[in-house]
């Protein structure tokens, strides 16, 4: 679980979190997750000189907003990551405030070869983490 605050620039000309900034977010507990379980990021994103073998773009994206989150409000993100088969995954985020559903949201995976820019399985460091990740674990 992530925490973070609501920060004034995280917010639109309604007082209320932007939309993108719920996106954002998502990606950063991905990140922070793999890191927790020991995955590098540098061994699964790209950076300069460094390509890694397998890249994972994102093909689909959803987000939904319960409730309005405005500056200040503290957030816990949950994430629950689940292969979906050998090339793909998921991710399906919830955003908490005050221990109440203020959002949800999910990514959703595939693992291309980096060169050809064809499908690939995933990369053993990633479905080691998605294994420890499912909720019977």
């Amino acid at each position: 679980m992530l925490c973070r605050t609501v920060r004034f620039g995280d917010t639109d000309a309604a007082g209320v979190m932007h939309f993108h900034q719920l996106l954002r977010w998502c990606h950063v507990a991905y990140e922070e997750s793999l890191e927790r379980f020991g995955v590098a990021c540098g061994t699964i994103f790209p950076g300069p000189g460094r390509t890694p073998a397998v890249a994972l773009p994102i093909v689909h994206v959803s987000a939904d907003f319960l409730r309005p989150l405005v500056c200040g409000d503290p957030l816990a993100i949950e994430l629950r990551p689940q292969q979906r088969d050998g090339g793909s995954f998921e991710i399906r985020y919830r955003f908490l405030h005050d221990g109440q559903e203020a959002a949800t949201g999910l990514t959703r995976h595939v693992a291309i070869d980096a060169a050809s820019r064809r499908r690939t399985d995933l990369p053993g460091s990633l479905v080691l983490w998605l294994e420890a990740s499912r909720p019977d674990a």
